[in-house]
């Protein structure tokens, strides 16, 4: 197993770090069109409080990866505790992240994506995108986060939660263009731009967690292996002992009782 998630391990990382530089870019050009567009130009930089809150949850469908499934999931029922005053609604992402939640009475949705994670595919993000996109558009919810494993190293992953709808808006400083001049027209633009930009960034956490997950499950699996090395060697050890004293207990009854005679 070790030696399959390495050579997992080395597409979904290529695939990884291809995807980082776009969304980053993609990510800090909507929070600018954010901080200066009219909120009513489009209906995802509409901002409503935060009473009504969807998570996306990306955990795995298989184990045997380390603690890739228990930080992930700690870091989801943290974030639904954090908000306990508010409507706070899991959507899971793998069958690890659903059967952890269930066993803690967490409302899940009624959508559940599983096996999505052995081929990841922007259909399938696109898919998640338009769900989140559809309920916030008909103003069923307030804001949607992503909570997920970014893949940091072979030895560590860290649990993000992100904001990816309402938009960020960038802090603007003092003598900035407020203004932006748009072509061909501002509505064009945000209705390409908007949800292409909720899509890319699930499709891009789909990513950096599949890359994790095969970096903790080799790391696990490493461990695994060193352990029952070491558990092997203190059996025999064990072993030898046992037989060298029972070898040993019956010498000593054969000299004895040859001197009985």
């Amino acid at each position: 197993m070790k030696t399959v998630s390495a050579a997992k391990l080395r597409r979904a990382q290529e695939a990884m770090l291809a995807a980082r530089p776009y969304a980053a870019q993609m990510q800090k050009v909507l929070e600018s069109l954010a901080a200066r567009a009219n909120p009513e130009d489009h209906p995802l930089l509409a901002r409503r409080g935060d009473d009504r809150i969807r998570a996306l949850v990306i955990t795995s469908d298989r184990g045997l990866c380390g603690s890739f499934n228990v930080n992930i999931g700690r870091t989801g029922l943290s974030f639904v505790r954090e908000h306990r005053a508010k409507q706070v609604e899991v959507l899971a992402v793998g069958r690890k992240g659903r059967e952890y939640f269930r066993r803690r009475k967490v409302a899940l949705g009624d959508r559940v994506w599983a096996d999505v994670l052995r081929t990841v595919s922007y259909t399938t993000a696109a898919d998640m995108a338009r769900f989140l996109i559809d309920g916030y558009v008909g103003e069923k919810l307030d804001a949607v986060y992503l909570v997920y494993n970014e893949f940091k190293s072979a030895l560590q992953q860290k649990p993000v939660v992100s904001r990816i709808l309402p938009i960020e808006k960038l802090d603007l400083e003092p003598g900035e263009c407020d203004e932006y001049i748009y072509e061909p027209d501002a509505a064009s633009l945000f209705e390409a731009l908007l949800p292409k930009y909720v899509e890319f960034q699930i499709y891009h956490a789909l990513l950096e967690s599949v890359a994790a997950e095969h970096a903790a499950r080799m790391s696990a699996m490493d461990a695994a292996t060193r352990n029952a090395g070491e558990l092997i060697d203190k059996l025999t050890l064990h072993m030898n002992r046992v037989r060298q004293a029972a070898i040993t207990t019956e010498i000593i009854e054969v000299v004895s009782g040859a001197e009985a005679l």
